[in-house]
């Protein structure tokens, strides 16, 4: 695919009854026109009579600050992991074509944090983030991200293959890490589509809240008291009454009069007696927890401490980052090497990532040094430093020796002090 062939299919738009596979439910469902009244009204969250939440699509959902934030960083924080090739066994990076491919800039257009920053995105949001591999032969020489609301999934002989911008590609040429796939092997869960409830109502709670305080922090309210007759004197009444509060909030003023007979009573829910302060946090957890994030990374410190804050930057590592880098490692090798290439692998590095304070990284790399599991120019290289003279050989330190072969010190002259039993 060359960058002429990749814009046009960028802005390629599906034929008229194409059926898709792995699509976006929230985006584009490829509703048939033939689809009844009560499958619109499905699909627009209206015919689900035991909630009244706000319908949820992918622009919707970003709206709510945590679903932006868990998306935002979980996408930045995999693609700034540095992504190169080795040599099976090897810690030192292939130099070349691929070192420029996967950690610098995978085409023309893109650097390779933006295109993993782009294809993370897609999976947090919608569910999965291709990438075509353009080769030279059997070489990879490019890759270019898929927009997957354009592209479809789908089998021939049993084969997968994907359909974009007018071409199809086999499986083997497109590297797709989907955030969970169906039983069909075609279609994807959408995290945002999945936990739409959970979702639909931190966005009903942002509208109230809104709509609280947009008012002055004004509650609805009801008129009590004799009422005027008729349907004009009503709405005379109730617009005077109205304007009456809105100059009260435009002055500053503490209260506003009423006709002598009438009171006004605030009817619905209190957001303090409804607890929505509390409710609030716990969507944010619920976010959280759908994308198995440590809360603190959503900026939820309430229960924090130096401690366990901590402990919830290793479970990101450990549990979160790691469980994705994985998958994407066994990709790009499988598509770009192969199945029966097994000479090289990809690999992120995850130095960067574990280093922590300045202090205790260095002491971690001096102790490394001394117990001979590095050598100095391996840990020059994790800084970024060029090679020392002599810098290749292990060390360790002289103090440390087996068991037993310890030198053993002479007997104690006559005169000098010992403890008798031949030993200094």
């Amino acid at each position: 695919m060359s960058p002429d062939d990749y814009r046009r299919a960028s802005g390629y738009r599906r034929s008229e009854g194409e059926q898709r596979s792995g699509g976006n439910p929230l985006e584009n469902p490829g509703i048939p026109i033939s689809a009844s009244y009560e499958e619109f009204l499905r699909f627009f969250g209206q015919l689900d009579t035991t909630t009244q939440l706000p319908p949820v699509t992918i622009e919707s959902a970003m709206e709510v600050p945590a679903v932006l934030s868990a998306v935002a960083f979980l996408s930045r924080a995999l693609a700034s992991l540095p992504l190169h090739a080795y040599r099976r066994g090897e810690d030192k990076p292939l130099d070349g074509d691929f070192e420029m491919l996967l950690n610098e800039a995978p085409n023309g257009e893109w650097t390779s944090f933006g295109w993993r920053q782009y294809i993370w995105q897609q999976v947090f949001m919608g569910g999965r983030g291709p990438t075509y591999i353009e080769r030279a032969g059997t070489k990879a020489v490019a890759l270019w991200p898929m927009d997957p609301n354009l592209t479809t999934v789908f089998r021939r002989g049993g084969k997968r293959f994907y359909r974009f911008g007018g071409e199809e590609y086999p499986a083997t040429d497109v590297i797709d890490v989907p955030f969970m796939l169906k039983a069909n092997q075609l279609d994807v869960v959408s995290p945002i589509y999945k936990g739409r409830k959970a979702i639909g109502l931190a966005l009903a709670m942002n509208n109230f809240a809104g709509t609280f305080f947009g008012s002055g922090g004004v509650p609805p309210l009801a008129l009590q008291g004799p009422l005027p007759a008729g349907p004009e004197a009503f709405k005379r009444a109730q617009e005077q009454i109205q304007r009456a509060i809105d100059m009260a909030r435009k002055n500053g003023a503490p209260f506003f009069g009423m006709p002598p007979g009438h009171e006004l009573k605030s009817i619905g829910v209190d957001p303090d007696k409804g607890q929505m302060t509390a409710a609030r946090l716990f969507q944010l957890q619920e976010i959280a927890r759908l994308y198995q994030l440590p809360p603190v990374f959503l900026q939820d410190l309430t229960n924090n401490t130096f401690t366990n804050a901590e402990q919830q930057d290793l479970q990101l590592i450990k549990h979160t980052l790691l469980h994705w880098s994985t998958a994407f490692e066994q990709e790009c090798s499988l598509k770009i090497f192969g199945q029966r290439s097994r000479a090289r692998q990809i690999r992120h590095d995850f130095t960067a990532a574990i280093k922590g304070d300045l202090k205790s990284w260095f002491e971690a790399i001096a102790r490394a040094i001394q117990t001979a599991q590095l050598t100095p120019n391996e840990a020059r290289r994790l800084n970024n430093r060029p090679p020392a003279e002599n810098g290749d050989k292990l060390y360790i330190q002289g103090a440390t020796v087996p068991l037993g072969t310890q030198p053993l010190m002479k007997a104690p002259k006559n005169g000098d002090e010992g403890d008798g039993d031949g030993t200094a």
